[in-house]
């Protein structure tokens, strides 16, 4: 007979992945309710497949360090958002669902002003989400079926930024970010993390609040 596991059984360490197939929509519900919010794991569920990563210290690390860019390019350019971090999205019509690393509403950022829950048959999509090390395809599909309208991926030393198409609901890979049309983004984040692994962030953090001073005149 089949062996039944509770999720909280599993001990998964940083970098494990864990993959399950033909997981219902309302098991999916089950598993996020069992797994609860006071956890370090990011789920993506895209299609009957399931995926749990958990995360090494050096992806948020990172992580953190481009959310701090964002903010500071945001406080630079006096642009208002809100953060909501890497809040579970879900769409049961597109049995889509993920927990980005960060995410930033932007152009919406009025609209979520002192949300405290989501639902996305009301609410829209993050303007602008970041995602580290990302090489699943699950975690791709599931991200164009949210709607984010910006999609930064850093891997391997190298950001990518993706755009979602109105035509068709697919990301296109772009050279400038829309949210910030005259900065050299790629070249500007890529730099940032290869400086902080010599200077350490603050120093690192310092030197992009000067540079973009001086870019913005």
């Amino acid at each position: 007979m089949p062996v039944t596991l509770q999720f909280t059984q599993l001990d998964l360490q940083p970098g494990d992945r864990l993959r399950l197939h033909t997981i219902s929509w309302r098991t999916f519900e089950e598993i996020l309710a069992e797994l609860g919010d006071t956890r370090n794991s990011r789920i993506t569920y895209q299609t009957d497949i399931l995926e749990i990563e958990m995360p090494t210290p050096e992806h948020e690390v990172d992580k953190e360090l481009i959310s701090d860019i964002v903010k500071i390019l945001l406080d630079e350019l006096e642009i208002d958002c809100e953060c909501f971090g890497s809040t579970t999205f879900k769409r049961p019509d597109t049995r889509s669902g993920l927990e980005p690393d960060q995410c930033f509403y932007i152009e919406n950022h009025g609209q979520m002003r002192g949300k405290c829950r989501l639902d996305l048959d009301r609410d829209p999509p993050p303007d602008l989400a970041i995602e580290i090390d990302v090489t699943s395809k699950t975690r791709l599909d599931a991200y164009e079926q949210i709607g984010d309208r910006e999609l930064w991926i850093y891997d391997r030393d190298r950001l990518t930024i993706y755009v979602l198409s109105p035509n068709d609901s697919r990301y296109t890979e772009v050279s400038q970010s829309p949210t910030f049309p005259n900065l050299a983004i790629a070249s500007l984040v890529e730099t940032a993390l290869r400086n902080s692994r010599t200077i350490g962030r603050s120093p690192t953090l310092r030197q992009v609040r000067q540079q973009v001073r001086g870019i913005l005149g």
